[in-house]
């Protein structure tokens, strides 16, 4: 049975982000937590298919490693948005869930 809530994963992370991006977030809220919703909904898939045996953690890794460097590319494709600011965004947004989906995948991912 799945531990990863969805909801609360995506709320910390929406959370977590938009005070880093601070007075950017009117002019990338959109873009951000359509990017955070699938990181979210990656980190959930991946705990259902790693508790179901139908990847390893190596697996795990890439798979989100993809979905990670797809929202990180969305990010800085919006005027005004350097490396670093999406890169604290986004880090920021995992340090909140590290240890929630660290436990529920019984490894460490992020």
């Amino acid at each position: 049975m799945p531990t990863i809530d969805f909801n609360q994963t995506l709320s910390e992370m929406i959370t977590a982000a938009r005070a880093v991006l601070d007075k950017k977030w009117p002019v990338v809220k959109d873009y951000a937590e359509a990017e955070l919703e699938k990181l979210a909904r990656t980190l959930a898939q991946i705990e259902t298919l790693k508790h179901s045996g139908q990847i390893s953690e190596v697996e795990a890794g890439i798979l989100f490693e993809m979905q990670k460097n797809t929202a990180r590319a969305v990010m800085l494709s919006l005027q005004g948005m350097s490396l670093l600011l999406v890169e604290g965004a986004i880090n920021a947004a995992l340090a909140v869930v590290r240890d929630t989906i660290n436990t529920a995948l019984g490894f460490s991912l992020l």
